[in-house]
């Protein structure tokens, strides 16, 4: 069945922290599970709660990624950078990034791409994280179709 809506990923280390996991979920239109399990179904309704209009129910609709991660040095701040692909926005490369002041033992740094964006790009189709202290890379983990 083609509803693969979330996987998770083992842990990847770098020179300078760890990404742990990896969470990813699908919102896909025209799709709704068909099954009576309870945490199938939450999932789609976590992402559309508050929802009330088809449009802002449309407007949800994409990727949601939740990047899990750790640094071993926790001063200072970091960027989370999220790099992505879509399928109808050829080679060109987008970014999303957080800057994360606060470091805590476990961090968990959230990106979206629904919208506009999911509607007239598509959907992703490949991607990397990178965890930054300036320019110095602390860990990064990438989708296997990232080039």
């Amino acid at each position: 069945m083609a509803f693969a809506l979330s996987a998770c990923s083992s842990t990847v280390e770098g020179p300078g922290g760890k990404i742990t996991k990896v969470k990813y979920y699908h919102l896909m239109p025209f799709f709704t599970p068909q099954t009576t399990n309870q945490t199938i179904l939450f999932e789609r309704q976590h992402f559309t709660y508050g929802a009330v209009t088809k449009k802002e129910i449309v407007d949800r609709f994409g990727h949601y990624y939740a990047f899990f991660w750790k640094a071993d040095d926790r001063t200072g701040p970091v960027t989370v950078r999220f790099e992505y692909q879509q399928a109808k926005s050829g080679l060109s490369k987008r970014v999303q990034e957080q800057v994360v002041e606060d470091i805590r033992r476990s961090n968990v740094s959230k990106f979206q791409v629904i919208g506009p964006e999911y509607q007239n790009s598509g959907r992703v189709i490949a991607w990397r994280v990178s965890v930054l202290r300036g320019k110095e890379e602390l860990v990064s983990q990438q989708s296997a179709l990232w080039n």
